[in-house]
């Protein structure tokens, strides 16, 4: 007897929706590695482009991590501290007051800290009733001349409430590059001269062509620092910059800490891009071990912008170095005396004219050699 076959044919709508399926899948696949392939070659550029400048870019993104960082403690502080069951209602109010001494602690900060903070951004400030040029400059820790100069004021000048007014990070004058303009024409212009042009270059913020020439691009914005504007330079007298004389080099001062390391004109003092002292010398005067101690590093051992250096260990917590020498006259593991001569001052390295780089350090920290000198 013939066996009876049966068969079930599969409805159409799972036939439909089996392909629909596979469809999806090979959709997705698709979408997912032109997705990821994209996400590959962005992010192979902007390690390309950090790898070519390396160390360039550090200071921003430290800059924007703190803000980034300052803001969520600020916004969501509060809101932890509120749902905190075993502090209770004491515990909120404590979170707000804390919230609040917070943000007006950040106004009293030393203004060599805001600044550092501002990681060199140009501030609006909108001006309100009662404010007038002064408050408005002692606020953000600069001189009037500086507030006045970039928006084009004097010091007759009326402010209205709602006025908007641009401050710099720093005292000094914002310029934009002309064609044919380089850095030392732009320092002559605002009353820099020799090795005070260094400021131009030491401002970690101002960005150049060529890292070795300062070379600039016209219609870009360079910071000049200590600047004055030309037409107040006959009335200054350069006066404001109060220039400041070493005494001879080797004479002990009243702490009898460290010994000036070289005679000549303090160039560029400690702030918080440049945390060391410039003095210039325009014979390029010996330069002298500040205290005694053992050399730990001496010559161009690198590409760095230091150039020519010498980094002496004092044995007591104490590391001082100098940067920028012609010549240099120690090697290391060589103990040397507090006077003893190390160097001659040059300038060699991120240099833009003769003259000694002096950092004083402790644990790691760079200290202001004035303190000790």
């Amino acid at each position: 007897m013939p066996r009876l076959t049966i068969r079930f044919k599969t409805p159409v709508i799972f036939q439909d929706l089996g392909e629909f399926l596979k469809f999806l899948v090979h959709y997705g696949r698709n979408r997912g590695y032109n997705w990821f392939s994209a996400f590959e070659l962005g992010k192979d550029s902007i390690v390309d482009l950090l790898y070519r400048r390396r160390g360039k870019y550090t200071r921003p993104f430290l800059h924007f991590g703190t803000i980034g960082l300052t803001f969520i403690v600020i916004t969501f502080g509060p809101l932890v501290l509120a749902r905190s069951e075993d502090e209770g209602q004491a515990e909120i109010a404590r979170g707000v007051m804390s919230v609040s001494a917070h943000i007006t602690d950040f106004n009293t900060l030393q203004a060599e800290e805001v600044r550092q903070y501002r990681g060199g951004e140009i501030i609006t400030h909108t001006v309100t009733e009662g404010e007038t040029l002064s408050s408005i400059a002692e606020r953000y820790g600069l001189a009037l001349t500086t507030v006045l100069w970039e928006n084009n004021l004097t010091e007759k000048s009326k402010l209205k409430p709602g006025q908007e007014l641009k401050i710099l990070p720093v005292d000094g004058i914002r310029h934009k590059v002309s064609r044919g303009e380089t850095i030392y024409s732009v320092g002559k212009k605002y009353s820099l001269q020799g090795s005070e042009i260094q400021v131009i270059v030491d401002y970690p913020f101002n960005e150049f062509l060529n890292d070795e020439t300062f070379e600039l691009a016209t219609g870009q914005y360079l910071m000049v620092p200590d600047g004055v504007k030309p037409e107040e330079v006959a009335s200054m007298s350069r006066v404001a910059r109060q220039v400041q004389i070493t005494p001879d080099a080797g004479s002990v001062t009243a702490t009898g800490s460290f010994v000036w390391p070289a005679s000549g004109r303090i160039t560029q003092n400690y702030s918080f891009y440049h945390k060391a002292v410039d003095i210039a010398n325009k014979s390029g005067s010996s330069v002298l071990a500040a205290d005694g101690g053992t050399v730990i590093s001496a010559g161009w051992l690198d590409s760095y912008g230091y150039g020519n250096r010498v980094v002496i260990d004092h044995g007591n917590g104490f590391v001082t170095l100098y940067a920028h020498l012609s010549v240099v006259q120690v090697r290391s593991d060589q103990r040397v005396n507090r006077g003893d001569v190390i160097g001659q001052m040059g300038s060699t390295g991120r240099s833009t004219g003769t003259h000694l780089h002096f950092e004083i350090r402790k644990g790691g920290v760079l200290l202001n050699p004035l303190g000790f000198l």
